[in-house]
């Protein structure tokens, strides 16, 4: 492969710390071109947004986390990104300041998953794929809540956007009460995980809401009241006939128990060495790109 070539490939798979058309891009995200409000002006201490290509984030240099991130989900968006392969490659945020940031290492035996707010499961591209393991996008979450119960939120999120064609979503978290646990360089733990949509086309909303714990203790909450319990008005541009009523969502341990019934595909060990080369070959790339930057 020639060096132009090589270099082109590896810049639409590396990780890139300003994301290119980001700035324009980021007002799309958002319900009617507006951000969400933080009604508890505590949570705007140290407060930082940020855009990246798919997702917009507000990052807290006081937790070290996100608050919440923003997407726009399109039926398109989400075929694209069932053809994007995953691989992981969480990094720190070199665009918020080094004592208001998360460290790799902080997760490092801390007991909890890198949960991503804006999943890479949602991201239509490879490069927005890999700006998702920012950990400007990442908080602290229950292993059992990230492998079960958050996982079904999100998919069938991801279900519910190719029926309907588009939703605004925001997921974000909440710190209850005097007992916040946090892991090592002070990145404090949500006590709550939300996940709030809006159906433009229909004019309905509502907001799942989970407990960062193994309890699958989930509900469904209207846009009023996850202002209440989250101190963000995650969609200020609704009227208060659809703030005041949460939309009927899916039944997420249902959509799972659906799918343990489904016959499943065993991976063969070509298909398994296919993946492994292909991931391979998209670090090195990644690590190529560093050492000419």
């Amino acid at each position: 492969m020639r060096a132009p070539a090589l270099l082109a490939t590896a810049l639409v798979l590396a990780l890139g710390s300003v994301p290119v058309g980001a700035q324009d891009a980021c007002p799309g995200l958002f319900a009617d071109g507006r951000m969400p409000v933080l009604t508890n002006p505590k949570l705007a201490v140290r407060a930082t947004p940020l855009c990246f290509e798919a997702f917009a984030v507000l990052h807290s240099g006081v937790t070290r986390t996100p608050l919440y991130a923003a997407e726009h989900l399109t039926r398109a968006s989400i075929a694209a990104a069932r053809a994007v392969a995953r691989d992981d490659s969480f990094h720190e945020e070199a665009r918020l300041p080094e004592d208001q940031r998360a460290a790799l290492e902080d997760y490092v035996r801390s007991g909890f998953d890198r949960g991503h707010l804006a999943p890479a499961g949602d991201m239509p591209t490879a490069s927005a794929q890999a700006e998702s393991f920012s950990l400007a996008n990442i908080t602290p979450q229950n292993r059992v809540l990230n492998r079960g119960l958050w996982a079904d939120i999100e998919e069938g999120t991801r279900r519910l956007t190719s029926r309907r064609g588009a939703l605004f979503v925001v997921t974000g978290v909440i710190f209850s009460g005097d007992a916040v646990q946090q892991i090592k360089g002070g990145v404090l733990v949500p006590t709550h995980l939300f996940k709030a949509l809006y159906d433009p086309a229909s004019g309905e909303a509502g907001a799942y809401l989970a407990r960062n714990d193994d309890s699958k203790d989930w509900r469904v909450l209207s846009i009023d009241d996850l202002r209440r319990e989250s101190g963000i008005d995650v969609f200020p541009g609704l009227p208060q006939a659809a703030r005041a009523t949460a939309m009927s969502l899916p039944d997420p341990q249902a959509s799972a128990r659906a799918d343990e019934r489904r016959p499943r595909h065993e991976q063969t060990w070509q298909e398994w060495l296919e993946r492994e080369l292909a991931r391979a070959a998209r670090k090195f790339l990644r690590d190529l790109l560093r050492s000419f930057f």
